[in-house]
């Protein structure tokens, strides 16, 4: 168990949160296909928290990003999960330019099987402790800001693919379940709006 993590209720809905330099927040409900319609035009980030693995649990401690023995690794289910991520967004005319992912291997093959491209950052990394003071939890937020406040190209998207913690760190909310998407517009200069999310089961 982590420090710092925000509950909050998640279903199949989708929420608008905006996030700025002060990282205040205020949410309201948005239909699904509203959200659809704003990725098929571009411009946005999609944070991925990666599909699901055999166990869920703290591995950062020993974690050796080159090897898969040491890390929590994609189920069955996280492979099927990602793969169906990939045909959505796909299905949906969704265009994707950038795809970054972290060095975690739950990572990178989440990206691979759903994307076919992926581009290791180790800004996306989660620190290496299973427990985080206000100081970690800071550089990860300090890491992490500038990918999800960049434009990405003209008419295109950019992916993330990483873990919660990282996330969590930069917005305060605690992305549950895995294989979340959630929809950010970048504002550039650190600033950023959560449009809301998908659930990895309701693309």
């Amino acid at each position: 168990m982590k420090s710092f993590r925000t509950p909050i209720i998640l279903g199949l809905t989708l929420f608008t949160t905006s996030v700025i330099a002060n990282s205040e927040t205020s949410t309201s409900s948005v239909p699904k296909e509203v959200l659809i319609k704003k990725m098929q035009k571009g411009g946005l980030v999609l944070y991925f928290r990666h599909a699901s693995t055999e166990k869920d649990y703290a591995d950062q401690v020993k974690a050796d990003v080159n090897d898969g023995s040491t890390q929590r690794v994609l189920s069955e289910k996280g492979w099927h999960e990602a793969v169906h991520i990939g045909n959505a967004v796909r299905f949906y005319n969704i265009p994707v330019g950038k795809v970054f992912s972290s060095e975690y291997f739950r990572a990178w093959q989440t990206a691979w099987l759903a994307f076919g491209q992926y581009e290791k950052k180790e800004d996306l990394n989660f620190l290496p402790f299973a427990e985080f003071t206000k100081e970690q939890m800071e550089m990860m937020k300090k890491r992490v800001v500038p990918y999800l406040s960049t434009k990405p190209a003209k008419g295109k998207n950019t992916v993330i693919v990483a873990h919660d913690d990282p996330f969590e760190a930069a917005t305060g909310i605690y992305p549950d379940p895995q294989g979340i998407c959630y929809v950010l517009e970048p504002k550039g200069k650190g600033n950023f709006k959560i449009l809301g999310f998908v659930e990895a089961s309701a693309w």
